[in-house]
């Protein structure tokens, strides 16, 4: 009930906005307040009127598109009230513009401030109804027509129309959103030219939703390329200051599975770099996002990545929680195939009471007990003449440091093979 109380003392604002701006445009200014007569030096003559400033009243489509983008930036900052009322907000706009009569549409800052919405998150029913009025006018249909491609998925022709305008050319509320969808389109054909737009994006739109969104997108674009300076200086940046928005989930999900991708194995110095990243947050959450990179490691192969980020979280975490169960879990299960500390990596995993853990960790305890089983118990000499190569053997879904374990098992039972007896 509060979340609808919310957007409906939103879209009652809406009704007033463009009635006020009127009123602020042709309202004369009061005239100053005399506070003499002829008595002070005979000039007691009244003040001339103050003249209102020439400020033309903003369309009702400007004023409904920047309301929501109000309520967005709200989003940023981590208000789940906003995030639930955004959905009715984005309804009721929608009837609104539809609604409007045709000769709406010949204002140019108008069909702008449908695209911004439409960008937004709006989505294209409004750019379809406005480009059936016939109303558009000519220099405005490039971005009306391309943004409406682009939320079809017809990005070929999304890109051909849009590619031509200059985001700094737009007003300020649409000319980030529109960098920000420049960008998606270049991404996979010209991935430098996508950064430099998200970076646009970030400058035209600073503290907004589409500064957020234009900062996350860069994060996972350089951690692809390898570019790990750059990637530690946006994530503190995003860690900084975007750590409580509604979709940073989502950005520690791909955070960690990106952090994977950048090979701390290889690199020690690197080690050093994810702790300064981390340090920025609060240790709740970054005991969190050590558990996520310690179990992203383990499912890509990263031993010493998933034993270094185990142990931090273990530092985090409450003795006898489910967090600290889980990263003795991943600490185990990235021990039991490290040089000479396969005996502690068993006895970790042993101790774990499997219950008290989820389905998925479930799973990956009884992977690494039976891969530890089979490390511990070599086959026969006859058996290991006639073992399967790796690649037949038995595939442990859950990780990926446990598929090397099996290969380091293979590769043992060829050298017992080959030795005298």
């Amino acid at each position: 009930m509060r979340v609808a109380a919310f957007a409906a003392a939103l879209a009652a604002s809406l009704l007033v906005l463009p009635a006020l701006a009127a009123e602020h445009g042709e309202a004369p200014a009061p005239a100053a307040e005399s506070h003499g007569s002829g008595d002070h030096g005979g000039h007691g003559a009244p003040a001339a009127p103050i003249e209102p400033l020439p400020v033309k009243p903003r369309g009702l489509p400007v004023e409904l598109t920047r309301t929501l983008q109000l309520l967005q930036d709200r989003i940023a900052r981590g208000s789940t009230q906003a995030h639930l009322a955004q959905r009715q907000l984005l309804g009721h706009i929608e009837q609104r513009l539809i609604g409007l009569e045709p000769d709406t549409w010949v204002e140019p800052e108008n069909v702008r401030a449908a695209v911004t919405f439409a960008l937004a998150g709006g989505g294209p029913t409004v750019l379809r109804a406005l480009i059936k009025t016939e109303k558009v006018p000519e220099p405005e249909q490039p971005l009306t027509l391309g943004a409406l491609a682009y939320l079809e998925g017809r990005e070929a022709q999304a890109r051909a129309k849009l590619s031509g305008i200059d985001p700094r050319s737009m007003p300020p509320g649409l000319a980030g959103q529109l960098a920000l969808t420049q960008s998606a389109l270049m991404v996979r054909e010209a991935p430098a030219r996508s950064l430099e737009l998200l970076d646009l994006a970030r400058l035209l739109a600073p503290g907004t939703l589409v500064e957020e969104a234009a900062l996350r997108r860069e994060i996972f674009v350089v951690a692809q390329a390898g570019d790990a300076r750059r990637f530690e200086a946006l994530s503190i940046q995003y860690l900084r200051r975007f750590r409580r928005s509604v979709y940073a989930g989502n950005f520690r999900q791909r955070f960690a599975a990106a952090l994977t991708r950048l090979d701390f194995d290889s690199d020690r110095t690197r080690i050093a770099s994810l702790e300064r990243m981390l340090d920025e947050i609060e240790p709740e959450s970054r005991r969190d996002l050590y558990l996520l990179v310690a179990r992203a490691g383990l499912e890509q192969g990263r031993r010493e990545t998933a034993l270094f980020a185990a142990e931090r979280a273990a530092g985090l975490a409450a003795p006898d929680s489910m967090p600290a169960d889980q990263a003795r879990l991943y600490r185990g299960a990235a021990l039991i195939v490290a040089e000479g500390r396969f005996e502690d990596g068993v006895e970790t995993l042993r101790s774990l009471d499997r219950s008290g853990l989820a389905p998925s960790d479930a799973d990956l305890l009884d992977t690494a007990l039976a891969t530890a089983q089979r490390i511990r118990t070599p086959p026969a000499p006859s058996e290991a003449t006639t073992a399967p190569p790796p690649s037949a053997t038995r595939a442990m879904p859950e990780s990926g440091s446990l598929l090397r374990a099996q290969e380091a098992l293979a590769k043992a039972e060829r050298a017992m093979a080959a030795s005298p007896r």
